[in-house]
């Protein structure tokens, strides 16, 4: 717009509507990106939920193997003193 008077109404009405476009497109794009960093946080979360339940359940379920160890120590034990004593 070089050539035309700045102080034209329609010349500056054509150019405030050129920068209403451009806002629009670059809130649109804005709009568009927080949509997709909501959308993977959302993801992390259930990811996070899912490695925290089954985290939970692998730790609920690791007690009995130190105490079947223990058992099966001590009946070594009992079975051991057993037959140094029958001998």
């Amino acid at each position: 717009m070089g050539d035309t008077d700045p102080n034209d109404p329609i010349a500056v009405a054509l150019e405030l509507e050129r920068l209403r476009g451009t806002l629009e497109a670059g809130f649109a794009r804005v709009d568009g990106s927080l949509a997709l960093l909501v959308q993977r946080s959302d993801q992390t979360d259930k990811q996070l939920a899912d490695h925290e339940k089954r985290l939970d359940s692998l730790e609920r379920s690791r007690w009995p193997l130190a105490s079947v160890g223990v058992l099966a120590a001590l009946t070594t034990a009992a079975v051991a003193v057993v037959e140094l004593s029958s001998r």
